[in-house]
C-alpha cells in the first residue's frame, strides 16, 4: 500500500489535470521568474496563467522548500 501525499504536493494530480501543464513546467516558470517572494509568485501566477490561489500557493511553496 503507497503512503498518501501529503501538503502541497497533494494538489499536483488536479493542477496537472485542470491546467493542462505537468508540475515540472510550473516549477520551471517558478524558478525562471524574476520574482522571489511567495506571494509576489502566487500573484503572479493567477494573474498571468490563471490559476487558483490554492494551486499556486502549493506550487510556489513546493519550489521554493526545493532552495533551502
Amino acid at each position: 500500500m503507497s503512503a498518501q501525499v501529503k501538503g502541497p504536493a497533494s494538489y499536483f494530480p488536479s493542477i496537472e489535470r485542470k491546467y493542462g501543464r505537468p508540475v515540472a513546467e510550473w516549477k520551471e516558470l517558478i524558478r525562471s521568474s524574476p520574482l522571489t517572494r511567495h506571494m509576489e509568485l502566487v500573484a503572479w501566477l493567477k494573474a498571468e496563467h490563471g490559476l487558483g490561489h490554492g494551486h499556486a500557493n502549493a506550487l510556489v511553496a513546493h519550489t521554493l522548500a526545493e532552495k533551502s
